[in-house]
């Protein structure tokens, strides 16, 4: 197997061990890390919930970019909450970003995000043949 490992700068670095997204070359699927709500530029944490799922959504577009996808390639997305009362709040905003046919989603409530996040995504792509 043959790993390609997408970076960008339109998104947060990693802040750990691992790569913003790797793609296996020879195929055409792409395994996207979990995106928190860090300001790619400061590496700030934005503030509230509505502006840090703006923000994981915008770092996620970007490295589909990078990956040579879109939100649009999106196959497989799971959501991390802290507080699933949110998860109304995450379907608004996802509607803003993401057109039918949707990606299979998963929501899981969780005890405590990195860098104090209360929303985290990561996703897998499928990118187009180039016929």
């Amino acid at each position: 197997m043959n790993k390609q490992i997408i970076q960008t700068s339109d998104a947060p670095q990693a802040i750990g061990t691992y790569s913003q997204a790797v793609r296996i070359k020879g195929g055409e699927t792409v395994y996207l890390s979990g995106q928190i709500g860090l300001d790619p530029v400061t590496m700030q944490m934005v503030e509230g919930f509505d502006a840090q799922t703006e923000r994981v959504i915008q770092n996620m577009k970007a490295v589909a970019i990078a990956s040579g996808g879109s939100l649009d390639d999106i196959v497989k997305l799971n959501v991390y909450l802290i507080d699933l009362t949110n998860f109304s709040k995450v379907n608004d905003i996802m509607a803003k970003y993401f057109s039918q046919p949707y990606p299979a989603r998963a929501a899981i409530g969780v005890a405590a995000l990195p860098r104090g996040a209360l929303v985290e995504m990561e996703a897998v792509l499928v990118l187009p043949d180039k016929a």
